[in-house]
């Protein structure tokens, strides 16, 4: 299967955006709140699993196919920071608020 040139640099291209958001990232884990800060860990986690999944791919597609395991790690690390995202978020919505 060959596969269009184009495809190389759509995701050349999302692999740069995905290291872009790294900086900003980076300036949230040294700030003061610890609340901030934990969220900015399972975001960092998560923009390193998707350059994980991207990478997988062009590896895997335009160098050597043993370097398809990258693709599978890469998921499972993202698939594991959206399942901590979203109880974390149902704990949030289920605590009552102090006005209540």
């Amino acid at each position: 299967m060959d596969i269009p040139d184009w495809f190389v640099w759509v995701a050349l291209g999302l692999i740069v955006l995905q290291a872009l958001a790294l900086v900003p990232l980076a300036r949230r884990m040294r700030g003061p709140d610890p609340a901030l800060r934990s969220k900015a860990r399972f975001d960092l986690l998560e923009a390193v699993g998707s350059m994980l999944l991207f990478g997988g791919v062009l590896l895997s597609l335009f160098v050597a196919e043993s370097f398809f395991w990258i693709v599978p790690a890469g998921f499972a690390l993202v698939t594991a920071v959206h399942a901590v995202k979203g109880v974390r978020l149902m704990r949030a919505r289920r605590r009552p608020t102090a006005g209540s």
